[in-house]
């Protein structure tokens, strides 16, 4: 897993008049969970972009007030209407513990289904797993070249190392669907396949 660093700084305050004060000054309020105590700090909103606008994982270098912590991203609050981000939660990583966190699926291959004119969907474009943060991959890699027409990998199909997947088993990650033109294509095949009738 991928780390960025982050500063930030203690907030002297704690209500929602001071947050809305860090909010106007482009700076985010922000709690790291995990610790004895929830520690309440805030960071410029520039440092976010690394981190929010993109599928990756990652492990989170904070230093607030010179105290550097491993941490995750736990849960994101954005304003309703415009794009701001409201509220950062964090969660500091014990490497003896497990973490539950998403982790991004990338698909690799060309499926059997979409050389006869079937299209890919991806339905899940991350998985939640659970895992220590050092086992934590990238993305999880998911090969859909035998993949004919209608056929899917489901959750319980994928095979991971190190790690559990919490997502239902029976959800389909990755489905070759059927389109019109595969359909026509698949009922012509039928029809010349299928023996003349005796007149």
């Amino acid at each position: 897993m991928k780390s960025v660093e982050i500063n930030g700084e203690l907030r002297a305050a704690i209500g929602k008049k001071d947050s809305k004060k860090l909010r106007a000054e482009s700076k985010v309020p922000c709690v790291l969970y995990g610790g004895e105590e929830p520690i309440h700090f805030y960071a410029e909103a520039a440092e976010f972009r690394k981190i929010v606008y993109t599928p990756n994982v990652y492990l989170i270098k904070l230093t607030i007030a010179g105290t550097e912590y491993s941490a995750i991203m736990q849960d994101i609050q954005w304003h309703s209407v415009n794009e701001q981000i409201l509220h950062v939660d964090f969660l500091k990583i014990d490497e003896t513990k497990p973490i539950k966190i998403e982790v991004p699926v990338k698909v690799d291959g060309y499926a059997k289904g979409m050389r006869a004119g079937g299209k890919m969907k991806l339905n899940l474009r991350r998985l939640k797993v659970k895992a220590l943060a050092q086992d934590v991959p990238d993305f999880i890699k998911l090969n859909i070249d035998e993949l004919e027409l209608g056929q899917s990998i489901k959750v319980s199909q994928v095979d991971v190392d190190k790690m559990e997947i919490l997502n239902s088993k029976s959800i389909p990650v990755v489905t070759i669907m059927i389109t019109r033109a595969a359909r026509a294509a698949m009922n012509a095949d039928k029809a010349a396949a299928a023996p003349a009738k005796k007149k």
